[in-house]
């Protein structure tokens, strides 16, 4: 198909390769932008404030992809974009905060999109990567080594949101899109220097209580049979996968926000994999699951 020129809440993009597969089952590149098109009334309020790192895949999930920070040439103009001074390099992000602007990353086969745990302040033109740094919220990716199955990766889920509720926090869960849980919780804004040495030590504790279960180790050797409770996804230079965004399958999946109910179905085997058309018909049922974490009551790292 020839290039389409579109427009999308006034602005006029243009669209390309449209019938371009990306992945391995047949799913389009115009069917990845309707996707991110359909999704976007309750991805959007998730993206906003926070500078975007994509994952592009120009020729299709099974072929070479890479990661972008910066803003790419061409990027139109109307496009919000954030200064990020880090330690060893300064990057122009994207926000990602409208519709056409979501539209236009999709149309560039941005499949993922990674956020900070941080919002940039919209009356600065720049944000410091340092200590100082307040976030919003606190994130624990479960990485599965390997032989873990979901029904063991779904009871560390249940056991963590029990400590997180227990230190006061509320715990919200999403599938990673990929293999494993992640787990989040809602903070009033909170230094860096303060919430990653928490959440370490609590990573910690998980190991102590759960040695069975849990470790801390990076090391492929040590996960094996167990579950790599990553906390550091928290550092302020670290992003994570959003919401809602796509990932770079055989099929479509997507990172999908769960109840505690399908949480505590899935250790007794219910699948906890979701394709774009699932995540759609789940926000037509039940709206957006993870709408609390942005309006919800704010928690407090207890001393």
């Amino acid at each position: 198909m020839s290039d389409v020129m579109t427009e999308v809440d006034g602005r006029t993009l243009k669209l390309s390769n449209l019938d371009k597969v990306l992945y391995p089952n047949g799913f389009t590149k115009g069917e990845v932008i309707a996707y991110y098109h359909a999704i976007a009334p309750v991805m959007l309020p998730h993206l906003a404030g926070r500078p975007v790192t994509r994952i592009r895949f120009p020729n299709g999930t099974d072929a070479a992809n890479f990661f972008e920070k910066n803003i790419p040439n061409g990027t139109p103009e109307w496009v919000h974009v954030h200064h990020v001074v880090g330690s060893s390099e300064d990057i122009t992000y994207p926000i990602v905060d409208d519709t056409p602007t979501l539209v236009w990353l999709a149309n560039l086969a941005a499949l993922e999109l990674h956020t900070h745990q941080w919002r940039a302040d919209p009356d600065a033109r720049q944000t410091t990567i340092d200590d100082d740094l307040p976030l919003d919220q606190l994130v624990i990716d479960l990485d599965p080594g390997q032989g873990v199955e979901m029904p063991l990766i779904a009871t560390a889920a249940l056991i963590i949101s029990g400590e997180l509720a227990d230190a006061g926090l509320t715990p919200f869960v999403k599938t990673s899109g990929s293999k494993g849980l992640q787990l989040y919780a809602p903070l009033e804004p909170t230094p860096a220097g303060t919430l990653v040495p928490w959440v370490r030590t609590f990573g910690e504790k998980l190991v102590e209580l759960h040695p069975e279960l849990f470790v801390t180790e990076i090391a492929k050797a040590a996960r094996a049979g167990k579950i790599l409770v990553d906390v550091n996804q928290n550092l302020p230079g670290r992003t994570t996968v959003c919401a809602y965004s796509l990932r770079a399958k055989a099929e479509p999946t997507a990172s999908t926000p769960l109840t505690w109910d399908e949480v505590e179905a899935a250790t007794e085997g219910a699948p906890l994999t979701f394709t774009s058309a699932n995540v759609l018909a789940r926000v037509e049922r039940h709206g957006d699951l993870f709408e609390p974490l942005l309006t919800g009551r704010r928690g407090r790292l207890p001393d």
